[in-house]
């Protein structure tokens, strides 16, 4: 059964299985644009309660493909696996590509990339703000679902930031800790350095990213 809210339009509730544990999913859709964004549900949760969550964005190359030139697919999966074995949490899939550029133009920045640019030098050149996603939705996706205070599986601080400015309580950040390769190394020193995203625990030894 669709249910509609102020800017989103949820729909029905399913089982799914999967190879990390058994969750439910629930489409949402923008009303005003149409798209299509989803939840990952694992267990009961009220109110009251502070969520296991992680806001996801979407990767297609990292989560459906397997590339090595980001981190998004493993963060992903490491975080079904985190929030199987805690018995409850949401994974918040959005839709915005690229750090919310889009495919076409993620594939031009890595062709930019392929040149010399970093990631950041290469959204700027083509005219984008070096993120340009919107926890707006995120946060009304949250609501929808009934959660209102989280654990948030991050490293990224605007993602705590674009949250708490749409009335999401974080309780605490959690760190997903994925390892660096070759073709991604670069990638995440830039996101370290320039974009503020806290990559490495209190003692320096172990490194984790976020998409």
């Amino acid at each position: 059964m669709t249910k509609t809210y102020t800017n989103i339009l949820q729909g029905e509730r399913v089982q799914l299985p999967t190879k990390y544990g058994h969750f439910e999913i629930v489409p949402f859709q923008e009303k005003a644009t149409g798209i299509e964004h989803m939840a990952l549900i694992k267990g009961n949760f009220t109110a009251k309660d502070t969520v296991l969550t992680r806001i996801h964005s979407s990767c297609a190359t990292g989560d459906l493909f397997g590339s090595l030139k980001c981190d998004c697919g493993e963060q992903l999966n490491e975080a079904m696996k985190i929030i199987e074995n805690n018995g409850s949490g949401v994974i918040v899939y959005l839709q915005q590509e690229g750090r919310g550029i889009g495919l076409m133009n993620k594939m031009k920045a890595y062709k930019l990339q392929e040149l010399g640019m970093d990631t950041i030098e290469a959204n700027i050149e083509l005219g984008f703000a070096e993120d340009e996603r919107d926890y707006k939705i995120g946060a009304e996706i949250l609501s929808a679902l009934g959660v209102s205070k989280l654990n948030l599986l991050t490293n990224n601080p605007d993602k705590i930031i674009g949250l708490e400015q749409h009335g999401i309580e974080i309780i605490k950040r959690i760190p997903l800790i994925i390892k660096s390769n070759p073709f991604n190394k670069f990638y995440l020193d830039t996101k370290e350095n320039h974009m503020g995203h806290q990559l490495k625990e209190e003692k320096g030894e172990t490194q984790h990213y976020d998409n």
